[in-house]
């Protein structure tokens, strides 16, 4: 990392490379590790090295599934000290609106270039269902105050912002199987709220992708918004069917389903069934790239993407 009294190229500075990646038309993949229940970054830093180089840029999740971890900032900055470009989540659920703006701050100073906002999951599905969730901010105010931030230089009471503030800001989004006449209401109006970049719940059906980004097209919405679609290298049968039939926002056909639970090794099928995927969404107009997530399986990440050879693709205009 450079020095921070030197401007040129402190991290204060440095122009997102997940937005470069973008800029160049590139098919782009990005890929997630959740931080582990430790103060020691060693673990951390084991699990996401593999994806140094394979990966345009790696999610840090923030509390994940409500439950506690080393914090998503710090473990962001953990990667930027190992030359991986970190894509900061960060949710809704547990600050203020003061402590959200002191963190994208602090995100910032630490070299951090890209910010995913999220509501965050309601804390009775984690381990401490008696934790009370804040929410001052919902996921379009945060973007709306990241994007003020980053525009105007200014905090929400018009405080002004010393020294550079660059960041690229992302949201999520479900993807749909349009409906005749179907707006995007949803997405237009993160758009219009600042948001860059959209990563989505997992979609394992192309025929519905084809449609959905057709429609953002039509919309105009892409490439206003680059698209990644989420996926998966399924690694059974069983977590095909739990995230098929309890995660929501998930469309898993039952095709897919099929193919692993007859598969001989159903955790290489699932690799397969994944690299597939990465493939044909790189020919898909209005799609920006995948966002492969993997709780279970994360070791199988890198070994998908580089597989697929997706990344040297321009993508599909």
């Amino acid at each position: 990392m450079a020095p921070l009294n030197e401007s040129h190229n402190s991290p204060v500075e440095a122009a997102s490379t997940l937005r470069r990646r973008f800029d160049e038309d590139r098919f782009v993949v990005t890929a997630e590790v959740t931080p582990p229940v430790t103060a020691d970054p060693d673990d951390f830093i084991a699990r996401a090295l593999p994806l140094k180089g394979i990966a345009a840029a790696v999610n840090v999740t923030d509390g994940a599934g409500a439950k506690s971890h080393l914090a998503s900032i710090a473990a962001a900055h953990f990667l930027v000290q190992n030359g991986i470009e970190p894509i900061l989540q960060m949710t809704c659920r547990d600050r203020n609106r003061i402590a959200l703006q002191s963190d994208l701050l602090g995100a910032v100073a630490l070299g951090v270039r890209n910010v995913l906002i999220l509501s965050g999951d309601d804390p009775k599905v984690g381990d401490q269902p008696e934790a009370k969730a804040v929410f001052d901010l919902d996921s379009r105010g945060l973007l709306a105050t990241a994007q003020k931030m980053r525009r105007e230089h200014k905090l929400l009471p018009g405080t002004e912002i010393k020294g550079g503030f660059d960041l690229f800001i992302g949201a999520a989004d479900v993807p749909t199987d349009p409906p005749p006449r179907w707006d995007a209401k949803g997405l237009k109006s993160k758009a219009d709220a600042g948001a860059d970049f959209i990563q989505t719940q997992f979609c394992m059906d192309i025929g519905v992708v084809r449609r959905y980004a057709a429609r953002l097209v039509e919309l105009g919405l892409s490439p206003r918004l680059r698209i990644l679609i989420g996926l998966a290298p399924i690694p059974s049968v069983r977590s095909a069917r739990w995230m098929k039939e309890k995660l929501f926002g998930t469309i898993i056909p039952d095709a897919v389903v099929e193919r692993i639970a007859k598969a001989a090794d159903a955790r290489a099928e699932g690799k397969r069934i994944c690299i597939e995927l990465l493939r044909q969404l790189a020919e898909v107009p209005g799609i920006s790239g995948a966002h492969v997530m993997a709780p279970l399986n994360p070791s199988d990440i890198p070994e998908v993407i580089a597989a697929s050879g997706v990344t040297a693709k321009k993508r599909a205009l």
